[in-house]
């Protein structure tokens, strides 16, 4: 995984500094944008980088910054080793049980924009950006188990992201983004009202 964010890094810096330099107009406005996006989010107490599906709308806020509020969804299935506590070791209640969790981050992003600083030509947006807001998740067992639901000793409801990205505009009302994020990176399509 760092092996593709620091390969992405490297072509979203070389496209930026191959680019001819052209000021954008002073008055660009980022917001009124619906970005779409699927990748992936790697959580250290699942082990394994993860399918995600996210959706955002920026609003502006200040030149060259936005907040967008965000939602995102994700879903995987771990198994649990254990037994009946009142029953003998090894014996059959002692198995790997299933459960499958659903979780739907929801907060807000804050983006900075730098075309200005780093001149870009007007196909061309790069930001940095910070999301804030809570994980809702919700837990099902196997109907067998009667265990402790409890799984996560180590996790916070809180969800914190820092991010970089860049969007090629396709067009005045659609364009595609790459996002890369310490807690969901996605690729996706950003459409401009």
């Amino acid at each position: 995984m760092k092996k593709i964010i620091i390969i992405s890094l490297s072509l979203v810096a070389a496209m930026a500094t191959s680019m001819k330099a052209q000021d954008k107009p002073e008055a660009e406005k980022y917001g009124n944008t619906l970005n779409l996006g699927a990748g992936v989010g790697y959580y250290g107490y699942i082990g394994h980088p993860i399918p995600v599906g996210s959706l955002n709308f920026e609003l502006d806020v200040a030149r060259n910054f936005t907040l967008a509020p965000f939602v995102a969804g994700y879903t995987y299935t771990k198994n649990h080793y254990w037994g009946k506590p009142d029953e003998p070791k090894y014996d059959e209640s002692y198995r790997y049980y299933s459960y499958r969790v659903v979780a739907i981050p929801v907060g807000l992003k804050g983006t900075y924009y730098f075309d200005q600083l780093m001149k870009a030509n007007e196909k061309w947006d790069f930001y940095a950006a910070a999301s804030a807001g809570f994980v809702f998740r919700s837990v099902t067992w196997d109907s067998d188990y009667y265990g402790d639901k409890h799984v996560y000793r180590a996790s916070s409801p809180l969800f914190l992201a820092a991010h970089i990205g860049a969007e090629y505009h396709l067009n005045d009302k659609a364009g595609l983004f790459l996002d890369l994020s310490t807690g969901i990176s996605t690729i996706g399509l950003a459409i401009h009202f």
